[in-house]
């Protein structure tokens, strides 16, 4: 049997989640509606940088991190704003909110295009300063 490819898993999870701009995610986080969540690596927000103010949950952590009755639960993530994901490219994001919805997440999104379609739309990044 041959592997169901990632393109096709992330345009099924699309189908299921919803989707916000980036100029629509930075408006709601801006009002306090929304909590942006970086589930990029370390490396990554390194290398590109970050948005300020947005959660780092690393992608290998989130259902941990997100589950109350988990060990490494986060109370940061357990809040009645929505929680609008972001990875790079909006891959690893959609198939993350599918998972938390599959979960039982209700309130939750992610930026369409992630954290390349912020950059490039020219809203703030920060970046790490050099040691």
């Amino acid at each position: 049997m041959p592997i169901t490819p990632v393109k096709s898993l992330v345009a099924a999870a699309k189908a299921e989640i919803t989707s916000v701009s980036p100029a629509e995610a930075q408006a709601r986080a801006a009002v306090g509606h929304a909590l942006l969540v970086d589930i990029r690596d370390v490396r990554e927000l390194k290398r590109e940088g970050r948005i300020p103010g947005a959660f780092h949950a690393p992608r290998g952590m989130l259902e941990f991190w997100i589950d109350p009755e988990s060990p490494y639960h986060k109370p940061e993530l357990a809040t009645d704003r929505t929680l609008i994901l972001f990875c790079a490219a909006a891959w690893r994001s959609a198939l993350s909110v599918k998972t938390l919805q599959d979960m039982g997440v209700e309130d939750i999104a992610e930026i369409e295009g992630g954290f390349s379609a912020w950059a490039e739309a020219g809203l703030p990044v920060t970046k790490d300063e050099a040691p």
